[in-house]
This record gives C-alpha cells, structure tokens and sequence, in this order.
C-alpha cells in the first residue's frame, strides 16, 4: 500500500499543481506582477512570427494569448489629432510664441485626458484603429532653422532652450504622473538634424558640425530624454552620411549609451524602407530590416520589418535581437494598461464629457490670447467695439482651414476670425464682410465691392496670410508647387494688391490680421496698416482670441520664437545646414522682426540687473535680479526675457544665447522684481568637439522684452537691463 501511495502521490500533486495553474492567470496578465517579468513571460510564450508581426506599427491581435490589436500611430501636436472631434489648440508655433511652459503642460494634460476618453470609448466598441491609441508620435521639438520649411509650423521655433522648456512640459502634461501607468505616452520627433526640404527629405543628407549638433540640433532631444519621454522617432534624411533610422553615432553612441535612453524608438512611416530604396544604404528589404534592429529601431512605422523572420533565418539578425526590441514596445503597453483588466488602470474610468469640454474651451482660447504676437500698433488698438461701422475682408476671415495648421483634429465649434470679431462688436454697431479675394490668386472677376465698403467703414480688418494649402507637409499642401515648403517668402502678390488697393486714400484705420506658421515679409504689410497681429493658426477659438485682443479685453503678450528675416538674401541656402548666419543667435543680418519680439498695450521697462556676485568661478552660481515696470496706460503680461553672451575665444559662440524666460503682469503704473539664476549650464557653450564648456572672460547678461539688438529699440520695446558677470 504505501508504495501505492508513493507511486500515486506525485500524480495527484502534479494534476493539483495542473489544476492551480489552470485557475491561476498567466504572469504577463497579472497586473500585479512587475513589468518586466511579465514582458519576458508573454515573450517566452510567442513563435518568431509572433513577435515579429508585434514589432509592426499596426501590430495584429493575438488571440489565443489574449493580446488585442494595437495601431501605434496617434497625433497629438495640439490636440488629438485625426481622431474625430477633439479640442483644437493654437498650432505648435503660436504655442511656442506664448513663451508659457505651465500653460502648455495644462493643454498637454488636456490633450490626454482627451485621447483616454476617447480610447476609453473605441475599446468599448471593439475599435482598435489607427489614429486611436494612446502612443502619440508628439511633440516635433525640430529646430525651425530656416523659414522655408513647411513644417516648421509644428516646432516651438528657432531656440533650443525655448524648444527645451516647452517639449518638457508637452511631455510630462502628456504622460501624467501617476507611478506606475502613462496616461499617454510621447514621441520626441525627429531624431535628428531634420528640418527640411520637404521634397528631399527621403534621400536628404544633413551635414552637420559637432559644435552645431550638440549646441542647436540635439539640446531639446537630450531634455525630453532626460524628461522620461517615452518615445523617439528617427527621421527620414541622413545626418553625416548615415541614414538615421541606422545611424551607429545618432542612435546608439548618443541616444542609447551617452544618453541612457530606455524607451523605444520608431522609425517615421517608411523611414526604413528609404534606407534601401532612396537612400540606397542597403541593397534590399530584408538587409533594411536587419540594419535598423540592430541599431536599436524597435518599431518599424511602415512594413519592412515584415522580412525580420526571413533576416533571423538568414542570420542576417538574432532571435535574442528581436526578444529585446519586443521587450522595450511591451513595456510601454504594459505601462499604458492596454494588457490589464478593464478598471484597472486609474485612467479608464475618464469619460467622454472630457472632449472638447468648456474648460478645455476655455484653456484654448487662453493659449490663442497669450500666442498672439502684435508686430505694430500706430495707437489704433484696442479699439472700442461700438463704434458705427466695421468692415471685415480678406481670403482668411472665415476660413476655418487657419484655424487648424496641420496635424490636426476636428470639431463642430469652430470660431473664425470673422464670427470673432462679429462677437466683439455692441448691439447698434454694424459689421460687414465681404471676402475681397482669394488666397493665392487674382479675382477671375474684375467686379469687386469691397473696396468701397472699407472706405465707408469706421475700421477695416484685413485677414490675410496663408494656410495649409501653401505650407505644412510634402503631401497637404496641395496648392503649393514646393512640397509644402515656401521657397518664396513672401505673401501672394494678390493679397499685396488688395491691400494696396484698401489703404489707397483710406484715412480711416486698416488693421491686418495675418495667419500662417512661419515667418514671411511682411515689410509692406507694415507700411500699409496701421496696426499688424499676427495669429498663427489660433485653433478652434482662433476668433475670440482675435477679438479679446483687438478689443481690449486681453492685451498681447505674444513673442516671436523665430526670427523674420527682411528677405531670403539674408539667410544661407535652404539645404546648408551649418547654422552660420542662422537664427538670432547667429545671424548679424538686420532681421524685420526678431526674435522675441512682441508688443503689448501696455509699455514695459528693463532696469537695474543687479548680479549676486560679479564674479564667479565656472563651476558656481549667481542670482540675476531686474525691475521691471509697466508706464504705460493699460494693465498687461509681459514675457522677460534673459540673454547672455559669452565671450568670444577659440571658437565662434552665439552673438546671444535665450536662457530664462518668465511671464509677469503688471498693471499701470507698477513694477515687479524677477529673478532669474545663472550658473554652468546657463554659461556654457559648446566648442568644436561638440563639448559644453565654461569659457573663462567676461559674460554680457541682459534682461529684456526681444532680442537685445538695436533693430528691437526701434520697434519699440524698451532698451534691455544689462550687467557683465566674470568668469575666472
């Protein structure tokens, strides 16, 4: 009997243990588990096939482990994007032009919130569509190196810190900050030295210098890494002769070991398969493949990662390699929620009443307010809303298409620039409009009304500009021969005409409202008109914004984060990517308008910067201090802005280098003291090696409204606040 008993134990412990497992959970599907040792559970239970097909940007359900279909691509630029109806913020420019770290976190917050509500509800349905997740190829933190560029409009602008501050506020709003789950999860794009021409940018070559890649091209990548952002796409061109969706210095040497970069790295759609095709690094699909996973490119935005089973059975790559890449994207689903139990994560219980809500309204129009840059003002504005007539005219008044710029959403409340202002005026007022002319060409009729309408007006406002149709992306801007670059800075000639035609013997006051997401000659625009704002692309309350400035019930506060060159002559050519004589901190050009610039109803001043010490070692600190006061007749926001200048020595430096920014308001008459820290990273420059060095000599600080230059004097913005600080 009791050797029975022996034979018989085992079994009944065996079908016991059988029987705990069959009631027990897989590892990978207990939340409770730590992630990684649920990752390295589900890939122990998935074929080759498998784990390749989970590698694909539309990586297919796998049903008999449970695993649902995930579509990787969403947009959120500056609300979700493409998904259906969703709060449509100012476009990434007029954002950066608010020069408002904590304003932009709170929409960021926004936008996820949004896209949880929204994913909350497709997954309820059973919907897993592209445009539908919660992994969101945001923010673009490119440098907007030269106007031409169609997609600068998507960047925070010119200014690595600028650029720096603002990604890092995109990202942590975007992700949230509960310990253990994203709320969303970012994408630093694109990685790296990628700034146009659009019609080239498949087989484009950046050459870039050491000095300008660690001192303009990368600080903004290496803070939103620092940041945790949990994504970063490589992009399409080539940088120093490598494709850089395989580039060894770009990817591996920076991005992963310099760096520490633990998140994962997607390829832009059909970045790989340019390496073959265009770019014609690699021969073939499969050695494309097995180029970019081995330099660490876990999820492939295209389908040539299709021929990563053939590449693991021709040797080509290992299946230990493909393990790893899949480790790093399950990590990011695991840490979404997206394998967990429906409750599970904190943010399924966020419904739909979060879309397009009054308080993201609301947050909207305070970003289209704070991003208006007013460039001149005659004494025109504000103006009072009951005077007798109002004229309104130009091809953008009521085109909701300057409301979105590109990468955008949709919605059913969309205030134009004409229902904006029409919102704004008194009962007894009259408001006409009528369109005038077309965007881009000259009226096919020659009969046009307008004209007369705007001399027998109190105050006419002209909307003009451009759209999406003539800039954004090589496949939106359908109306543009370049690609969706615009290779001719200025406006269409049509819209000089008409205004032209509007000032001739016009006494009364003309005030143009220009929209578009980069800089354009604007010099006769200027000339014209008796007061210029510039609006971006404002976002779905683009129009009240419009009105609550030119009214009076907000005073502007915008500031230009790039520079507007008098015209292309001043700037190198569009495919020279050294940035010699690019930017504000480089270009010693007279610029139209510089960068930083903006002005307000009210009228700031800059005085007495007092340093804690003028003298340092390059390891120490000080405490920079101004005052900054209002004497002019309106209360009204101001961004401070602070510059240092190093000195010059071995190697050529920025003539000015933004490193602080703050937003201050002040009513008539008062003054405030800021305060702004400098210490090692603020004095740094980086030398030829690509290096961050502290320079020993004497350092220019100043505190001011633009770009301590003479051509912003002239503008009007009051002389900086200045103090030199030694570093021995």
């Amino acid at each position: 009997m009791r050797n029975l008993l022996s034979l018989l134990l085992p079994l009944v412990l065996g079908l016991f243990s059988l029987t705990v497992q069959a009631q027990s959970p897989a590892v990978y599907l207990d939340p409770g588990q730590p992630i990684d040792k649920r990752v390295q559970d589900l890939i122990s239970r998935m074929t080759l096939k498998e784990k390749t097909s989970q590698l694909l940007f539309n990586s297919p359900a796998i049903p008999r482990l449970q695993i649902p279909a995930y579509n990787w691509w969403n947009e959120g630029l500056h609300g979700v994007a493409r998904s259906g109806v969703a709060t449509i913020f100012p476009q990434a420019i007029g954002l950066g032009a608010t020069f408002d770290d904590s304003l932009l976190y709170e929409e960021a917050s926004a936008i996820s919130d949004e896209a949880r509500a929204m994913y909350n509800a497709a997954i309820k349905e059973g919907y897993h569509q592209q445009f539908g997740g919660l992994t969101f190829w945001s923010p673009n933190i490119n440098i907007f190196r030269d106007p031409r560029w169609g997609r600068g409009q998507e960047t925070y602008g010119e200014d690595p810190y600028l650029t720096s501050r603002m990604g890092v506020a995109f990202v942590t709003g975007l992700q949230g900050n509960n310990p253990k789950y994203l709320k969303a999860a970012a994408c630093a794009k694109h990685f790296a030295v990628h700034s146009g021409p659009e019609r080239l940018r498949h087989v484009f070559n950046a050459v870039v210098s050491q000095q300008d890649l660690f001192g303009t091209y990368l600080p903004a990548f290496r803070a939103l890494v620092k940041a945790g952002v949990a994504g970063v796409m490589c992009a399409y061109n080539s940088t120093n002769g490598e494709p850089c969706c395989a580039n060894t210095f770009l990817l591996q040497d920076v991005l992963r070991h310099r760096w520490g970069f633990t998140g994962y790295v997607t390829s832009d759609c059909d970045a790989i398969a340019d390496m073959y095709q265009t770019h014609h690094y690699v021969n073939t699909g499969e050695e494309a493949a097995a180029a970019a996973l081995k330099h660490d490119v876990n999820l492939n935005c295209g389908n040539t990662y299709m021929q990563l089973d053939k590449a693991v059975k021709d040797g080509l790559v290992t299946e230990q390699l493909v393990d790893s890449s899949l480790a790093t994207l399950l990590r990011i689903r695991f840490r979404l929620g997206i394998l967990d139990p429906a409750g599970t994560d904190p943010y399924d219980t966020i419904g739909t009443d979060a879309i397009n809500s009054p308080a993201h309204r609301a947050l909207a129009r305070k970003a289209a307010d704070e991003s208006i840059v007013l460039l001149k003002n005659d004494g025109v504005l504000p103006l009072k809303n009951n005077l007798s007539t109002y004229y309104v005219t130009g091809p953008n008044a009521s085109n909701t298409d300057v409301l979105m710029g590109n990468y955008y959403g949709i919605n059913d409340k969309m205030v134009t620039i004409l229902e904006g202002l029409a919102s704004g005026i008194a009962p007894g007022s009259q408001m006409q409009y009528k369109q005038g002319i077309l965007l881009d060409r000259p009226n096919v009729n020659p009969t046009d009304w307008t004209i007369s309408g705007v001399q027998g007006a109190d105050v006419s406002f002209v909307v003009l500009g451009i759209s999406g149709l003539l800039e954004g992306e090589e496949g939106e801007s359908i109306a543009s021969a370049s690609f969706g670059d615009r290779l001719d800075y200025n406006l269409p000639q049509n819209q000089i005409d008409f205004l032209r035609k509007i000032r001739k013997g016009n006494k009364k006051p003309v005030i143009t409202i220009i929209t578009g997401g980069s800089p354009m000659n604007l010099a006769e625009v200027d000339s014209l008109s008796d007061a210029v704002l510039l609006v971006w692309y404002p976002g779905e309350e683009g129009g009240h914004a419009v009105a609550d400035i030119v009214f009076g019930k907000v005073s502007p506060s915008g500031k230009l984060p790039v520079t507007f060159p008098q015209s292309l002559d001043q700037i190198p050519p569009f495919q020279d990517y050294s940035m010699a004589g690019r930017t504000y901190r480089f270009m010693k050009a007279v610029p139209l308008f510089p960068f930083g610039y903006g002005l307000s109803y009210g009228h700031f001043t800059y005085s007495g910067l007092r340093l804690s010490s003028s003298t340092v070692n390059p390891d120490q600190s000080v405490t920079a201090t101004a005052t900054i006061g209002n004497d002019g007749k309106y209360g009204s926001a101001d961004v401070v802005e602070l510059y240092i200048t190093a000195p010059t020595g071995s190697f050529a430096t920025p003539l000015f280098s933004l490193k602080g920014f703050k937003r201050v308001s002040l009513e008539p008459g008062g003054s405030t003291l800021v305060r702004f820290t400098i210490g090692p990273a603020e004095l740094a420059v980086v030398n030829d090696a690509g290096k961050s060095v502290v320079e020993k000599g004497d350092y220019k600080i100043y505190i001011a409204g633009s770009t301590p230059i003479q051509r912003s004097l002239d503008l009007g913005i009051a002389p900086p606040a200045t103090a030199v600080l030694k570093v021995r």
